[in-house]
């Protein structure tokens, strides 16, 4: 079959691998869509030792069952294999199990190719409604969701309902849109790509801008560098709550004595549990997070170019879509 293989620092190849060998738990699935994430930019760059060369990355997929009894049947993909057996799975957080494994990182191999084999649990019947490139969605929407939720749950009760979103990328559009179907209307997204900023003012039903002032009762920062920490730290409400998804970089930014002070929480989110998972693929099957009209769909053998494009920062669009079979 084929694959995008990353090889080494800013270098993925398209070229043959060995066929997918689904075991007697999986089902073989033909992959229709995939999207690039950050965490591919960041292994891409070299900056991720976890996902070392060479290796298949791509983790946000849809495709359909091939073979056995659901054959055909059209779906999208949880890509965190977790026990089922510890603690954190048994109290339904099993993003924190201690043994999970993710595609895209070893032992298993990403979604960039044109099949994979995942068990049956980690597969969400799609309707024919849905495009498997919007399908495909439904992992970084996810992540969104997640953040979300545990950012408004974090939220003092007679705190106002309104949210600033740091980055204007697939998490932070995600993060405005799970705002929105959770009720907050009042949501601001801050881009400062003027490629990206453009397109979204253009495409997107979101208020997004270049900056911002004022204060807001809860930030999400999906970029997850010192500087966007520190806006977070500048800009989050005194008893107010940042919620940090992005990985961008591991240090800095963070006003410790203001958080302090001012009693401003702050949560780490890392992916999403397997309900926040089924939460998010229903709210985009019911058309609750919008028309997720905002992707860019190239054939997996242009991966090399649409990496080279996202390094440049040449694109405007917040998700590019790969087709295995383009």
């Amino acid at each position: 079959m084929k694959a995008l293989v990353y090889e080494g620092v800013e270098q993925v190849a398209f070229r043959d691998v060995p066929e997918v060998a689904p075991d007697n738990a999986e089902h073989l699935i033909r992959v229709e869509a995939a999207g690039i994430c950050g965490s591919d930019m960041h292994a891409y760059l070299g900056h991720d030792a976890r996902r070392p060369a060479p290796l298949i990355l791509g983790h946000e997929a849809a495709g359909a069952i091939v073979g056995g009894p659901r054959d055909g049947t059209r779906v999208t993909i949880n890509p965190l294999v977790t026990c089922g057996a510890c603690g954190a799975c048994a109290s339904g957080r099993e993003n924190l199990c201690p043994s999970r494994q993710i595609i895209s990182m070893p032992p298993r191999e990403g979604a960039f190719a044109q099949y994979i084999a995942m068990p049956d649990s980690n597969l969400i019947k799609v309707p024919d409604h849905v495009s498997f490139a919007r399908a495909a969605l439904a992992e970084p929407l996810a992540v969104s969701w997640h953040a979300v939720r545990l950012g408004l749950g974090a939220l003092h009760p007679a705190a106002e309902r309104r949210a600033l979103v740091l980055g204007g990328g697939a998490i932070g559009l995600a993060a405005a849109l799970a705002l929105n179907a959770m009720g907050v209307e009042d949501v601001v997204i801050v881009e400062p790509n003027g490629l990206r900023l453009a397109y979204l003012q253009e495409t997107s039903t979101v208020n997004v801008v270049a900056q911002t002032s004022g204060s807001f009762p809860l930030v999400i920062d999906a970029v997850g560098y010192s500087t966007t920490r520190a806006t977070a730290s500048v800009l989050v409400q005194p008893g107010g709550v940042i919620a940090h998804v992005g990985l961008g970089e591991d240090a800095g930014g963070l006003d410790i004595r203001r958080m302090t002070l001012q009693e401003i929480t702050f949560i780490g989110t890392y992916t999403y549990t397997a309900e926040d998972f089924r939460q998010t693929a229903q709210a985009l099957f019911d058309g609750r997070l919008g028309g997720l009209d905002w992707i860019e769909e190239r054939a997996l053998s242009d991966g090399a170019g649409a990496f080279r494009d996202l390094r440049k920062g040449g694109v405007a669009a917040p998700k590019i879509i790969l087709a295995p079979w383009a």
